[in-house]
């Protein structure tokens, strides 16, 4: 991995941690490129509209629209080539062991230094999976959630952006409109979601999509 002009999304719904992070890590990564996401939207709508190739994700768990481990599972799905980070303020060995789990490369608390950071970064884009010192990765069980992690990631880009939609209440027509098809496209739509997530409205597609979230998840 080129450790030089590179392109790196910062995606956090904080600004000012944006702001300081991308800062900070100028000093370091010299030459680079970064793009900024406040929300699951924004980050796709950056990963479609910029015609770039991307070295590295840093990803918050709880940017609005992520429902916790969605965004995560989702990435490592369908852009598989990008590695992701993830920074959190969770820093909890749960939340880490779920995060390595699904796909992610590395697991920054952001309660680390800016050694650590850069380290972390650096180990990374060479290859390889970083964790903090000291971490003892815990096995996450073949349980509910984990079944309905693997059913999220068969979902289509669309069909994920269409279940985003149904979480923040929006109607048929509505998300027909922000797509620009009919709302019969969205109901075919709708049906293959609640075929692969294995409910069977849209509530209970709801619903599966929060037990991702991290404050419902435990590992006994």
């Amino acid at each position: 991995m080129k450790l030089e002009n590179l392109n790196i999304i910062i995606a956090d719904d904080h600004p000012l941690f944006r702001n300081a992070l991308r800062l900070a890590l100028s000093n370091a990564f010299e030459n680079t490129q970064w793009f900024e996401a406040d929300s699951a939207e924004a980050l796709q709508k950056v990963l479609d509209e910029k015609e770039t190739s991307f070295d590295l994700i840093l990803l918050d768990l709880q940017m609005p629209g992520s429902h916790g481990y969605s965004t995560l599972i989702h990435l490592r799905t369908h852009h598989p080539d990008i590695p992701v980070v993830v920074i959190s303020a969770h820093e909890d060995i749960n939340t880490i062991s779920r995060a390595i789990h699904y796909g992610s490369s590395g697991f920054i608390p952001k309660s680390a230094s800016m050694e650590a950071l850069t380290d972390a970064l650096n180990a990374v884009l060479d290859g390889d999976i970083w964790l903090p010192k000291g971490t003892q990765i815990v096995k996450v069980p073949d349980d509910p959630t984990d079944k309905m992690a693997n059913r999220l990631s068969d979902l289509t880009p669309q069909q994920y952006r269409v279940l985003q939609m149904f979480a923040e209440g929006l109607l048929n027509k509505q998300i027909a409109y922000d797509f620009g098809v009919s709302e019969a496209t969205i109901k075919a739509h709708a049906t293959a979601i609640f075929r692969k997530l294995g409910v069977r409205n849209r509530t209970q597609a709801v619903i599966a999509l929060q037990q991702l979230e991290m404050d419902r998840i435990d590992i006994s």
